[in-house]
């Protein structure tokens, strides 16, 4: 998996998918710097579904660029890459809310975060295989 992520070239799409994501974690950064930002509502979990949203959403953006740049590459060594990284970012995302006045950082949300990274990932490679057989 690790000789072939810098092969394949990169479609002419490719950075303009790369700059959806940007923009994309650049909004999760801001609403996450926002002091004391709650969901409204009053179901008690509306905010592990808004985690999960949020990071189906990333997983998605993520999911399309990654593929528009390795287009070569098994489809599942790229949702595992992609999902590790939308991971990752959960978890920074998680660490920065804690340092946020009035915000709380939680491995309930983290979580939510990997579960909607993860389903966008299943969604996606559920494509491409019915682009293989169909």
């Amino acid at each position: 998996m690790a000789e072939g992520v810098g092969s394949g070239g990169g479609g002419p799409n490719s950075t303009r998918h790369w700059l959806y994501v940007a923009a994309y974690v650049a909004l999760i950064f801001t609403l996450s710097a926002q002091p004391g930002l709650k969901i409204p509502g009053t179901w008690e979990y509306r905010d592990k579904v808004a985690h999960l949203s949020e990071y189906f959403g990333l997983g998605f953006l993520v999911w399309r660029a990654a593929r528009a740049t390795w287009p070569a590459q098994k489809p599942l060594n790229r949702a595992l890459l992609v999902w590790l990284g939308c991971m990752a970012l959960g978890a920074m995302d998680e660490k920065f809310q804690a340092s946020i006045p009035g915000r709380d950082s939680s491995i309930y949300d983290w979580f939510a975060d990997t579960g909607g990274a993860l389903l966008a990932q299943l969604w996606g490679l559920s494509r491409e295989m019915r682009r293989e057989v169909g």
